[in-house]
């Protein structure tokens, strides 16, 4: 390689810049130094005589370019001379490319109206995207259940295993501690008005109707929601689905249908075990705390509590599971193709099952409280 150099010769108001050698990547910070160092506003004309420069990077050009800019920008005349052709082609090219991508926009800030706008069309996109999800899948369900065979017992038992009793243990525990929590609190206000014995009715209508199911179905949808979309996000990652499609293997009928079926089984029979953890941890504070025996406590729950009560928290219980096992689905299947994407599906899954779940138990409130069950 041959050495590089740029000579400054300043006459007066006049600068020529002598550049010899090969001009590199690697030169382009020590000739801006020297360069920073002129003082253009007392320069009227600029000489740039690469007649005795043999090589030109893409680098040192676009520098040549910039540098170009700012004394046009300036008003000082420039003067360039070449003698070897490639440098001129070089400077050139990079001069073309540069205006090409200074076509290039930014994008403007959007205002207010316009980002309600987007968002209210990416709403609707959603939504168009996620009834695309529920028709199809209720048609694959109708010619699913159309005939015995076509039900895929293997896989129905497995997610039951999966979803359900591998989650005995969370449930049960989780709805112990409610059940302890709520009567514990419960038994000081009551304790004040001597009225110890009514323990057994808000606990039986509460964690048997509402708060057993509602808090069932938020740990399975923190459970087995996400790992439903982190699975069929997966998947389609290293284009499994895809694989099964070319295959002639609908993925609704192999992944999705099981799924649902399993935890619409299995979540009323979580929220049975719910309900009789919650009733015990609330036994066990009535016994230590309000001195009513278990005894008492089962005499009073089978005179007040009805067994409306009991199925209607029963009932919610695949309504709940179908909703947390589409929305986990669903979100699967919108996983995009990176790692991130399933992160971030895998969240908004469990927020809008847990949301959803909270909405359609509202909906059974009210319109069993309008009927008068």
């Amino acid at each position: 390689m041959k050495v590089s150099k740029l000579k400054i010769s300043i006459n007066l108001d006049n600068v020529v810049l002598y550049f010899t050698g090969e001009f590199t990547i690697y030169k382009v910070n020590s000739y801006q130094l020297l360069l920073d160092k002129l003082d253009l506003n007392s320069i009227i004309s600029i000489k740039i005589d690469f007649s005795q420069l043999d090589f030109l990077d893409s680098a040192a050009a676009i520098f040549i370019n910039n540098f170009k800019t700012k004394i046009i920008d300036k008003n000082i005349f420039l003067e360039i001379i070449y003698k070897n052709k490639e440098i001129e082609d070089i400077l050139a090219l990079v001069q073309k490319q540069k205006g090409n991508s200074s076509l290039v926009t930014t994008p403007k800030k959007i205002n207010f109206l316009q980002s309600i706008g987007q968002a209210v069309h990416e709403k609707l996109l959603s939504y168009i995207e996620f009834m695309h999800f529920f028709g199809n899948l209720f048609m694959t369900n109708i010619h699913y259940l159309a005939s015995i065979k076509n039900i895929r017992y293997k896989e129905i038992f497995f997610e039951i295993n999966e979803s359900g009793v591998k989650a005995l243990g969370i449930i049960a525990l989780t709805s112990f501690l409610i059940g302890l929590v709520v009567a514990y609190q419960s038994a000081y206000q009551l304790k004040i008005y001597g009225a110890n014995i009514f323990i057994v009715d808000m606990l039986g209508i509460s964690i048997l109707r509402e708060l057993a199911p509602l808090i069932t179905a938020i740990v399975i949808a923190g459970r087995s929601g996400s790992a439903f979309t982190a699975q069929i996000g997966a998947m389609k990652i290293t284009q499994e689905l895809d694989a099964m499609r070319t295959m002639g293997f609908d993925p609704y009928k192999f992944l999705v249908l099981p799924r649902i079926i399993a935890l619409m089984i299995t979540l009323p029979i979580l929220i049975f075990v719910a309900d009789i953890m919650g009733i015990f941890g609330g036994m066990l504070v009535a016994s230590l705390d309000l001195g009513i025996t278990s005894s008492l406590f089962l005499e009073r729950f089978h005179e007040v509590i009805q067994a409306k009560h009991f199925f209607i928290g029963l009932l919610k219980g695949p309504f709940f599971a179908f909703l947390i096992a589409s929305i986990g689905i669903y979100r699967g299947l919108m996983v995009k193709d990176d790692t991130q994407s399933i992160g971030f599906n895998t969240t908004k899954s469990v927020v809008e099952s847990i949301f959803a779940v909270i909405i359609c138990d509202a909906l059974f409130s009210i319109t069993l409280t309008s009927l008068g069950i």
